[in-house]
């Protein structure tokens, strides 16, 4: 004789039937482990229940249970099916559909040790956890980290705050890379990764813009200038390389027009012009402004253009020449052989200017001034480092005193 089975019955039969309600599509052992039974336990009793079944067919073939006890018996088991959940027994004192306790759409994933602190009293550990499918020891150990998680709550909560001031101090433009230097610099020891995952679960978002359009006119008739940077947009020491480009700013009906010269080795804008009109002196004036700030000795620097109508003309070629500046421009209408000018045009409107209401040229102007100053001096750039222009140029002329009194 067998060893009798501390399953009940009720139990057995509705084990058999969870089984065959899937139809082939989940294994004995899947089954099995939402009811808390061994898989090879599972395959014992849908076993004995085949055998039960072919000896009941075989006993129908000879009269069979009276019509209505057999409906009777089949009403019975279906009630009992249609009271199990999927994946539980029925009668188990688990959950049923459509409870108070599971609803559709609940997820159960990241909060599950606060669910069970939260039901725990009404249905127990041990369930809650064969329920979820966790560890009662994992569930343990959560509730002795409580007092480290409200730590770190609370320090993740001033590093968002953080993150929050610095994005408003530089008017929505900074994304995480430069956060994270400017976090670093206020001494917050903190992860890159860490910056990018809390700006994205508070939905702080650095400013970007779509590439604009293409607002070069060359000059068909220009002599031929090489290129003498050839899209190597690095220089070794400050006053080799300099770059510039022209750029429009619309201002109500009109526009005002942004010319740049900038020292490819630190990234600093040396010079600059703003004007309401495009005439050759917008980029000789920027050019001067270079050349005063540099204290007026640039022989054999190089300055890189586009094919822009104002860097062709004779006046602009007898400038460079007077100061012993080497030109060099890029093929016509390719932007990338000219992009570090292009890039900080595009960071220029998309940090500063975008979004911004209606406005004078006077007010235009200030805005453009105040980018200026602030991109120098306070805007951190990710060729240096994450170091400012002027920091960056202050570093690199310490270690070049240091080398030479060395």
């Amino acid at each position: 004789m067998g060893r009798q089975s501390h399953y009940p019955e009720e139990f057995r039969r509705d084990a058999v039937a969870l089984y065959r309600a899937a139809g082939g599509s989940r294994t004995y052992a899947a089954v099995a482990e939402d009811l808390g039974i061994s898989g090879e336990t599972l395959r014992t009793w849908v076993r004995k229940d085949n055998a039960v079944g072919r000896g009941a067919a075989d006993r129908g073939a000879g009269g069979g249970e009276p019509p209505a006890e057999e409906l009777a018996r089949l009403r019975a088991e279906n009630a009992r099916l249609r009271s199990a959940e999927k994946g539980m027994a029925a009668r188990t004192g688990d959950p049923a559909p459509g409870s108070g306790l599971f609803r559709a759409g609940d997820e159960v994933k990241t909060c599950r040790w606060d669910f069970i602190s939260t039901h725990r009293s009404e249905f127990g550990v041990q369930r809650l956890c064969r329920v979820l499918g966790a560890s009662r020891s994992g569930y343990y150990r959560h509730l002795a980290t409580a007092d480290v998680r409200t730590e770190r709550a609370a320090e993740e909560a001033a590093t968002v705050a953080r993150i929050r001031r610095i994005h408003s101090e530089h008017r929505g433009g900074y994304g995480a890379p430069r956060i994270h230097a400017e976090l670093r610099e206020l001494g917050v020891c903190i992860n890159r990764k860490r910056v990018t995952r809390l700006m994205r679960e508070h939905h702080i978002v650095g400013r970007h813009l779509r590439r604009g359009r293409r607002t070069t006119i060359p000059d068909q008739q220009a002599a031929t200038v090489p290129d003498l940077v050839g899209r190597d947009f690095t220089a070794e020491a400050l006053d080799t390389r300099w770059c510039g480009d022209i750029t429009y700013i619309p201002v109500g009906s009109s526009w005002l027009y942004l010319a740049t010269v900038i020292d490819i080795c630190s990234r600093r804008v040396v010079g600059w012009s703003i004007a309401e009109h495009m005439r050759t002196e917008l980029v000789t004036d920027a050019l001067q402004m270079a050349v005063d700030s540099r204290g007026g000795i640039v022989d054999g620097v190089i300055f890189h253009s586009d094919h822009g109508a104002q860097y062709t003309s004779t006046a602009f070629a007898d400038f460079c020449a007077a100061h012993g500046i080497r030109r060099s421009r890029g093929r016509v209408g390719s932007s990338y052989d000219n992009a570090l000018a292009e890039s900080f045009f595009q960071s220029l409107k998309r940090e500063w200017l975008h979004g911004r209401g209606p406005t004078s040229k006077a007010r235009t102007r200030l805005e453009l001034f105040e980018w200026l100053s602030y991109y120098n001096r306070r805007r951190r750039h990710s060729a240096l480092g994450y170091l400012t222009p002027i920091e960056f140029e202050r570093r690199m002329t310490a270690s070049a005193t240091l080398t030479l009194a060395a």
